[in-house]
């Protein structure tokens, strides 16, 4: 598929979310490609649950692909901890030059049916989570030549969002701060852009909150490859950006999706009208 001959070798991303999904086939994608991963999140292996994955699991596979990495622990609401995980990545890489905000809470929901504790969890997770790693990377990203923040987020398009409010204000926040820091580092040559799918991504989440079914799904890949179109790209000319799956990939030469499909359906572009119901495919 898309830009096989990409090496990121001497890179190191730092992702959150990395135990399973779309953030540990990110960090296997940006690993094949020769790039060193800090991995994070809540799940280790010394967690007592029945969930499939942790970050130790994820930094293994990356290992056996060839470059180095780290698992640290991180819940992204916690301010200190976010403080020192971002210390000890570049302590034990000297670089990190790859920023990827991952990581997210989700829950559908009308704004009368939603406790305050949920509303709380999902801005603490998704916006602040967002602005935490931003601000903590931030000046250490403008002293690299190169270096990338992205976040796993949706286009600004709506001013509303009625029976999930909550969630998108929330993943909105998390555009808002990215966009943001583009224009604040763009002396730097710091690309920060979001990306989003098109199609629902087949998830733990989106199992478990039955969002659609196998035939509206797509596999993560989808999304890492994505991201690796991005990565191809020259980040003082490519930020400031909210891109599509799809697009990026059509921009590569994509033009059969059916590789990504969980099943032979023609999945329909979902999440992407989660925040723009209006949403259409250019084709």
């Amino acid at each position: 598929m898309a830009l096989a001959d990409l090496d990121l070798s001497g890179s190191t991303a730092f992702i959150t979310g990395t135990t399973r999904g779309i953030g540990k086939q990110i960090a296997l994608a940006l690993a094949d490609r020769g790039c060193n991963v800090v991995s994070t999140g809540k799940t280790t292996d010394g967690d007592d649950s029945e969930l499939a994955g942790s970050i130790e699991q994820t930094a293994r596979e990356v290992r056996e692909r060839g470059p180095e990495a780290l698992a640290l622990e991180l819940d992204l609401r916690d301010e200190d901890r976010v403080e020192e995980v971002v210390e000890e990545s570049i302590e034990q890489f000297g670089e990190v030059d790859i920023v990827i905000n991952n990581a997210s809470a989700i829950q559908l929901a009308n704004i009368a049916d939603l406790p305050a504790d949920r509303f709380d969890l999902l801005t603490d997770v998704n916006v602040r989570g967002t602005h935490l790693v931003a601000h903590a990377f931030a000046d250490h990203l403008a002293d690299q030549d190169e270096a990338w923040l992205l976040s796993n987020s949706p286009p600004i398009v709506t001013d509303r969002s009625p029976g999930k409010a909550p969630y998108a204000w929330s993943k909105l926040g998390m555009s808002f701060v990215t966009l943001s820091l583009a224009e604040e580092l763009a002396s730097d040559d710091v690309g920060c852009n979001t990306f989003w799918p098109v199609t629902t991504i087949d998830t733990r989440a989106t199992r478990y909150f039955g969002l659609g079914t196998e035939d509206d799904w797509r596999t993560p890949e989808v999304v890492s490859d994505a991201v690796l179109e991005i990565l191809a790209r020259d980040p003082a000319e490519c930020t400031g950006n909210s891109f599509y799956d799809e697009d990026l990939l059509r921009e590569a030469g994509v033009t059969d999706f059916s590789a990504y499909n969980v099943t032979e359906g023609d999945p329909a572009p979902m999440s992407a009208r989660l925040f723009a119901p209006e949403f259409e495919r250019e084709v």
